[in-house]
């Protein structure tokens, strides 16, 4: 061993303290960042660039973080090594409903957009106020509350940078954004409007789901069905001809205030004698009309249906199909608003509506129950019974349905064309795996109505929107004033639309802020702009964009993917990426998704601390795309032979180091020829692994001959490599340190830390910005090295049989194998002897390879 190289090795490598010690080195060498040189040189064929998930920046990572951008990490350090230069940035999602949920939840406190801005304020509770009622919290101005925000989300990044820093990531911190940065909101507002000057986006009066508690629109892609129980209420509503009742059956007897017609299948027998005709509503006596629509369902309570502005989604549909009016009750908090549809003119109607006036949807419903069941016309409720109810995915409450005016950007739900041309950039689009094209295609083709962009909330890219006021000090919606590049960014609250002043703020004839902001998708969905520099740095932009990859977990296809696909489909008619990696989830023991909201999500910290990074990221990479992968924290099998394999990297390498290799050594031993020649397999097998996206088969293969090289080559060969007078040595010594350096390489996206370590003992550089090993075009008979390690196996086993140690001296052994296997033997039969301390060797033709003879040495006593 040269003293350079024992000089470096530690007397007892361990795991321990690598990733503080190597992550320290990366940065400080800069071993990730992106060389804009060099990818200029190369050109956009040499340049590799992901565009990495955001994650958000409004609680803690969770094992499923680690367990995806572990993914996408060991594809970014193979391009590395194969001589790409890697664009690999990281962005926080820092904007949204979770965020602002967690700062109220953190602070105690909620927005008041009537109070001013308070440059003293401080906030009453720091991290401890989750329990505290929505009504106890502190109410505090707009501009406060943005501050929070800001506050705390810099100090989650700051976490969550530690834990995937701790990881490895090989991403370049240089390159980070934030999705609520002056830039960011530049470039999300400039995408906007572009979308506006096309007539992509647009402004309309509508039907909403809204959540009552966020007090925000909720987009399509945000729904989730869950199970709620609720029973049916069998109501008579009286025809206006006085010939009897039509009996209808809902679970939303609140909403009777709303109701605008009743609707049965066209087909439908019982009730065709009434189409065309009406009815009265009980308890408000309102004239409504009996239709007909191919979306009523038969079979379900009585046939027909009450129609209601607005109880559910079929209610839009048929709201708009049949071009009924809309009578609105509830107001944005989930209560009966205080004035009555102008429908309802009789006395009576008037009292029953005024004794809902002001109630929650819960307490409405049990009070129209009474009022139906005093005047007679509830005839029955049915025994409870689960269905399913829209939700906001991060809501506690059922979504309600009410008029509100938005901003939609244009998705193809309505544009055969634009649908069109997204199936047709998905089918483009290399996916990883395949069968997750469905799931695109599926929901593109099942589009309902345009994506829905603007929320009521405060934390966001502000819509870059004013409207002109008329003479009255009316907004003008037919005045929409669209803030210019130039002025970008802006905050229509503070900021004045060109030509006009501040005094001219709320009066007559002058402007008036949109105070809406845009949907966390709607900047999440231009990713690779914000990253890419996009209207920002063209040069970096055209070296990067389309990108190569978006790695992703599936349950976002709808949201991330879609939206992203959409807006480049928009903007540049082509498809972001070349290629889509999707992550499977992680699950239980019991084979449950892990989720905040089950109460069996496991933080990585722990993990990584217990560990080690190696292991974890063994584990992850252990899985391909696309499939689920159970842990078990009590019991992570996978982690502890990850853990297992990183220590054998350490240990194996060092004691390969402490044989030297002379000047000029040459591979000239048949063994040695051998393993090289299936050490090249290995590298060829790897690698095509690694193109198709496949890490968990690339890993597989070579930790398969990892092992393999330590138990029976390295064993083999060891006691030849040691001994300087044999002639085999140099080729033993050659062969070894030519495996080792090929093994670590190809272990280097995973072992990522274990693998640094050793590379430093006897390399320059980090093996991260090595070349990817190339098959050497050994010319072995990869038969030498099988037979060689069966025949091992067979003199171990046999020892082990006579319950003696491996290290017994051996008089006489036969080893029998078919005639072409034995002359393989045959090839290794020295390094056999050595290893076996086999005195005396035979070789005999039999059917299978086996050691069917062994004389143990007889023990010298003194």
């Amino acid at each position: 061993m040269s003293a350079t190289v024992q000089n470096q090795i530690p007397d007892k490598p361990a795991l321990e303290g690598l990733e503080a010690k190597w992550d320290g080195v990366w940065a400080e060498q800069g071993t990730y960042l992106f060389d804009r040189l060099r990818a200029a040189e190369l050109g956009r064929d040499g340049v590799y660039s992901i565009d990495t998930p955001p994650p958000t920046a409004s609680g803690s990572l969770h094992i499923g973080h680690v367990f995806s951008y572990t993914h996408t990490d060991v594809k970014a350090r193979y391009e590395r090594m194969r001589g790409k230069s890697v664009f690999y940035p990281i962005g926080w999602d820092d904007n949204g409903l979770p965020t602002e949920r967690r700062v109220q939840n953190f602070y105690g406190v909620r927005v008041d957009p009537t109070l001013p801005y308070d440059a003293e304020f401080t906030p009453p509770f720091e991290g401890n106020a989750k329990s505290l009622k929505a009504a106890d919290q502190q109410p505090i101005s707009r501009r406060n509350f943005i501050e929070l925000c800001e506050r705390l989300t810099v100090e989650d990044e700051k976490q969550f940078e530690d834990v995937f820093r701790q990881l490895g990531l090989s991403v370049d911190w240089t390159q980070t954004y934030r999705t609520i940065s002056d830039e960011t909101i530049r470039q999300s507002q400039l995408g906007f409007i572009r979308n506006h000057e096309r007539g992509e986006a647009y402004q309309a009066l509508a039907p909403t789901l809204w959540d009552v508690d966020f007090r925000s629109a909720i987009a399509q892609a945000e729904l989730e069905d869950r199970d709620q129980q609720a029973s049916f209420h069998r109501i008579a509503f009286h025809k206006t001809d006085g010939s009897g009742d039509i009996h209808i059956e809902t679970t939303r007897p609140e909403l009777l205030a709303a109701c605008v017609a009743l609707v049965a299948h066209p087909d439908d027998e019982r009730y065709q004698p009434y189409f065309g005709q009406t009815v009265r509503t009980p308890l408000f006596d309102v004239e409504v009309p009996v239709l007909a629509h191919h979306l009523a369902q038969q079979d379900k309570g009585s046939g027909i249906a009450m129609v209601c502005t607005f109880g559910d989604v079929t209610d839009m549909i048929w709201w708009r199909e049949l071009d009924l009016p809309i009578r609105t009750i509830l107001g944005l908090d989930g209560r009966v608003i205080a004035e009555a549809p102008e429908a309802i003119t009789s006395d009576a109607g008037t009292a029953a509506y005024a004794e809902l006036a002001g109630k929650t949807v819960f307490s409405a419903k049990k009070r129209v129950v009474e009022l139906l069941e005093e005047s007679g016309e509830l005839l029955e409720v049915s025994k409870p019974f689960n269905h399913a109810v829209k939700f906001f995915e991060k809501g506690d409450r059922p979504l309600e349905i009410v008029s509100t005016r938005q901003w939609y950007i244009r998705n193809g739900a309505r544009d055969q064309e634009l649908r069109d041309q997204l199936i047709a950039h998905g089918k483009q689009l290399q996916w990883h795996p395949d069968f997750m094209r469905v799931r695109y295609e599926n929901w593109v083709g099942g589009l309902t109505g345009d994506w829905l962009v603007s929320r009521q909330r405060f934390f966001g890219v502000p819509l870059p929107v004013w409207y002109g006021l008329d003479e009255n000090g009316e907004r003008d919606y037919d005045r929409v004033l669209m803030a210019s590049p130039e002025q970008l960014p802006i905050d229509p609250t503070s900021d004045v639309p060109s030509g006009y002043t501040e005094a001219q703020r709320g009066a007559a004839g002058g402007f008036e802020a949109e105070t809406d902001i845009l949907d966390t998708w709607a900047t999440s969905s231009l990713t690779p702009q914000l990253a890419g520099g996009w209207q920002r740095d063209e040069e970096l932009w055209n070296l990067v964009a389309p990108f190569d990859v978006r790695p992703q977990a599936q349950d976002i296809i709808r949201t991330w993917l879609f939206s992203t696909m959409l807006r480049s489909t928009l903007e540049d008619g082509r498809s972001p990426w070349k290629h889509a990696s999707i992550s499977g989830f992680i699950v239980d023991p019991d084979r449950k998704k892990m989720s905040k909201s089950k109460g069996n999500v496991v933080t990585p910290a722990d993990i990584l601390e217990k560990h080690g990074s190696d292991a974890v990221r063994y584990w992850a990479a252990s899985s391909r795309l696309g499939v689920d992968a159970a842990f078990d924290p009590q019991n992570p099998t996978q982690m502890k032979i990850g853990r297992r394999l990183a220590i054998k990297v350490l240990n194996a390498a060092k004691f390969v180091l402490s044989f030297p290799v002379p000047e000029g050594a040459q591979v000239t031993h048949a063994l040695d020829a051998s393993m090289l020649t299936a050490l090249d397999e290995v590298v060829r097998e790897s690698t095509k692994a690694f193109d198709a996206f496949d890490h968990a088969r690339a890993l597989e293969i070579t930790e398969s001959f990892f092992w393999a090289f330590c138990d029976d080559y390295l064993e083999l060969v060891k006691e030849r490599a040691y001994d300087q007078t044999d002639i085999g040595q140099p080729s033993a010594a050659l062969a070894l340190r030519i495996a080792l350096s090929t093994l670590l390489r190809l272990l280097a996206p995973v072992v990522s830390f274990a693998t640094e370590e050793v590379w430093s003992w006897f390399e320059e550089g980090s093996i991260h910005t090595a070349a990817w090993p190339k098959p050497l075009g050994a010319d072995g008979d990869p038969a030498v090295l099988a037979a060689a390690s069966a025949a091992l196996i067979g003199i171990r086993r046999a020892k082990t049989e006579a319950k003696a140690s491996q290290k017994t001296p051996v008089s006489r052994a036969v080893i029998v194998a078919p005639a072409e296997t034995l002359e393989a033997v045959r090839a290794a039969a020295d390094d056999l002897r050595a290893v076996g301390r086999i005195a005396e060797l035979e070789f005999a033709v039999g059917d299978e390879l086996a050691v069917t003879e062994i004389e143990l040495a007889p023990v010298e006593v003194n």
